[in-house]
C-alpha cells in the first residue's frame, strides 16, 4: 500500500526558538513522528528518563489495585507473544506550521500536521522513543489500543509526565488490526497539532483495495485566535462567571438535530484535513476506478464531523478499528476520538471531500483527483452531505466480532453531569480525582451504563480495551446523546488503571473523566 497522500509540511526546531514561541505551547505540549526502522527480538519494559513527578489531580490511588508496571501487566503482555519490533522516534517540538498559506506557532510531532502516521503489522512491538524538546511535560496516550497499562500514557496514573528536555520511551504489542491514533494526555495539548495516526494493518487482510489514504479531521485556533490554554481558562469561568454568547472563545446558538441540541463549546476560526485549509486543501491523485480505502480519525478537541466525498457513496467498512457489515451511506458522522473506515469506488474527475463542523456552519476540505478539471471552490458542499448519515448507531458487527454471550458480573452506572452555566462537567457530579477508582476484577464482564443528564453530548472513551454495544458492535469511543442512556459491556482482559473521560478536551480538562482499577 502506498502511504498517505498529503504534503510535507515545514519542520519545526527549537534550535532558534525564543521564550514567546516556546510559551505558545502552554500546558506541555510535545511534536513527534520520525524514522520509523526495525529491530529484531523483544527488549525491556520502556525505561522512563523523567527525573521528577509533577502535580496530579486531588488525592493518591487508592490500595488494592494491579500496578501498571506489576507482574499481572507483564503476564497479560506476553500473553499477547511480542513480535518483532518497530523502533520510533518521537519528537515534541514548537515551531511555525503551514496551514496552506497560513502560518501559525503551534506544537507538533516531528514538525508535521498531522504527525507521520506509524504503521507495523498486528502482533509487532512499537518501540517509541519520546524526546519532550519543549518547556513542559507532556505524555503520549496510545488511543483505542488495548496495550500494556504502563504504556497508557495517563499522568499520576501509569506513568509520570515527561518533563521538559527529558524522554521516556513506550514499548507494547499492537495485537489488534485497525485505525489507531496517539495524541498527549496532559492538559489541552491535544487541541494543538500533537496527533498522529497509528496504522495495525492486518497480516491477513480480507478486504480488496487498490489504495489507500488517511484522512485526519481537526478544529483549529492555536496560534490564530489564542490557545487551548487560554480558551479552557475562559470556559472554566461558565457562563455564570460574567461569559455570555458569543463572547471571546465560546461558541453559543451552535445546534444541531444529529447530535441532540447543543453541538459544541468553542468558536473555531479554521477546520482542517491532513493539516490543511480548504483554500489550499490536501489532495488525493489517483485513476478512475480505484478501489480506495479511506481511514477517517477525528482528532479534533470539540467538534463533530459530518463527512461526505462528493460524486460518490461510501461503505463503512470498520468502526474503531473493528469490522462492521458492510453499510452505503452518502455520509459519515464522527465524534471526537471516532475512527471510520470505508471503501470507495473512485469516478474519472475531481472531487470535494468535505468535513462539515456539525452545527457550526463551517467544514474543512480535501481534493481526490483523477482527471482533469478545476478544484472545488472553498466553500464547496456536496449534496451527499445532506443524503443519508451514518453514524455508529446504524452499524452492525460483522461476523466474528461480537463478544460471546454472557451475563454481567458487574454493573455501573455513571451518571454524566455538569452545564455550561458553572462548566462544571464531571460524573456522578465529582470532578476528576485519582482517590476515585471503580473496582473490577480480572476474567470479569462488566457493564457500563452512561446516563447523560446534561444538555450536551459527550463522546465516552475507554482507554485500553473495546467495548460492545448492545448489537454487539464494537468500539472504544461512542456518542452519547442528551438525556439518553448508552449501555455497554466489555470483558476485563487487560490488568491495570484505566481511564474513562469525554473526549472533548475542554470536557474532560474540566473534570469528565474517572478510573477503572483492577483489583489485585
Amino acid at each position: 500500500m502506498r502511504p498517505v497522500d498529503r504534503r510535507s509540511l515545514l519542520r519545526a526546531t527549537l534550535a532558534t526558538a525564543g521564550a514567546g514561541l516556546l510559551a505558545s505551547c502552554g500546558d506541555g505540549d510535545t511534536s513527534a513522528g520520525s524514522m520509523d526502522h526495525e529491530s529484531m527480538g523483544h527488549g525491556s519494559m520502556g525505561h522512563d528518563s523523567a527525573a521528577t513527578p509533577t502535580a496530579h489531580p486531588s488525592g493518591r490511588l487508592p490500595a488494592g489495585f494491579v500496578d501498571p508496571n506489576g507482574p499481572q501487566v507483564r503476564a497479560a503482555e506476553a500473553a499477547r507473544k511480542p513480535g518483532r519490533i518497530r523502533d520510533v522516534r518521537l519528537t515534541a517540538t514548537a515551531g511555525e506550521i503551514d496551514l496552506g498559506g497560513k502560518t501559525v506557532t503551534t506544537c507538533t510531532y516531528g514538525g508535521q500536521l498531522p504527525g507521520r502516521p506509524i504503521r507495523v503489522r498486528a502482533g509487532e512491538v512499537v518501540r517509541a522513543r519520546l524526546t519532550n524538546q519543549l518547556p513542559d511535560d507532556t505524555t503520549v496516550h496510545w488511543h483505542g489500543l488495548s496495550l500494556r497499562n504502563n504504556a497508557d500514557g495517563v499522568p499520576g496514573v501509569t506513568q509520570k509526565n515527561v518533563p521538559a528536555g527529558k524522554e521516556l520511551t513506550y514499548e507494547f504489542t499492537a495485537a489488534n488490526p485497525g485505525t489507531y491514533w496517539f495524541h498527549p494526555h496532559t492538559g489541552p495539548q491535544l487541541d494543538r497539532g500533537l496527533y498522529a495516526p497509528l496504522i495495525v494493518d492486518d497480516p491477513n487482510e480480507p478486504l480488496a483495495y487498490d489504495d489507500e489514504w488517511i484522512v485526519v479531521l481537526d478544529d483549529w485556533l492555536d496560534g490564530v485566535t489564542g490557545t487551548p490554554d487560554e480558551v479552557l481558562a475562559e470556559l472554566r469561568r461558565g457562563m455564570g462567571g460574567g461569559m455570555s454568547g458569543d463572547a471571546g472563545h465560546m461558541m453559543m446558538g451552535a445546534t444541531s438535530p444529529l447530535l441532540g441540541g447543543d453541538a459544541g463549546d468553542v468558536r473555531y476560526p479554521h477546520f482542517l484535513v491532513n493539516g490543511r485549509l480548504p483554500s489550499a486543501p490536501a489532495t488525493y491523485r489517483g485513476k478512475p476506478g480505484t478501489r480506495l480505502r479511506i481511514r477517517f480519525v477525528n482528532a479534533s478537541g470539540d467538534t463533530a464531523f459530518r463527512v461526505a466525498l462528493g460524486g460518490h457513496r461510501m461503505t463503512v467498512t470498520h468502526t474503531d478499528g473493528y469490522a462492521v457489515k458492510p453499510v452505503q451511506t452518502d455520509a459519515l458522522l464522527l465524534g471526537m476520538g471516532e475512527r471510520y473506515d470505508v471503501l470507495v469506488t473512485l469516478e474519472s474527475g475531481v472531487f470535494p471531500l468535505a468535513a462539515l463542523a456539525e452545527g457550526k456552519k463551517a467544514a474543512a476540505l480535501a481534493v481526490v483527483r483523477t482527471g482533469s478539471g478545476s478544484a472545488p471552490s472553498a466553500r464547496t458542499r456536496p449534496r451527499e452531505l445532506d443524503g443519508h448519515v451514518v453514524s455508529y448507531r446504524e452499524l452492525r458487527p460483522a461476523e466474528g466480532v461480537r463478544l460471546a454471550n454472557r451475563a454481567p458480573d458487574r454493573t455501573r452506572t455513571f451518571r454524566l453531569t455538569g452545564s455550561m452555566m458553572k462548566y462544571d462537567w464531571a460524573f456522578d457530579g465529582k470532578p476528576y480525582a485519582l482517590s476515585q477508582v471503580t473496582p473490577v476484577r480480572a476474567g470479569e464482564r462488566v457493564r457500563l451504563n452512561f446516563v447523560n443528564t446534561t444538555t450536551m453530548w459527550h463522546p465516552i472513551h475507554l482507554h485500553g480495551h473495546t467495548f460492545a454495544l448492545g448489537n454487539g458492535l464494537r468500539k472504544d469511543t461512542a456518542i452519547v446523546l442528551p438525556h439518553r442512556t448508552l449501555t455497554v459491556d466489555f470483558d476485563a482482559d487487560n490488568p491495570g488503571i484505566w481511564m474513562v473521560h469525554c473526549h472533548n478536551v475542554y470536557h474532560a480538562e474540566a473534570g469528565m473523566m474517572t478510573l477503572l482499577g483492577y483489583r489485585a
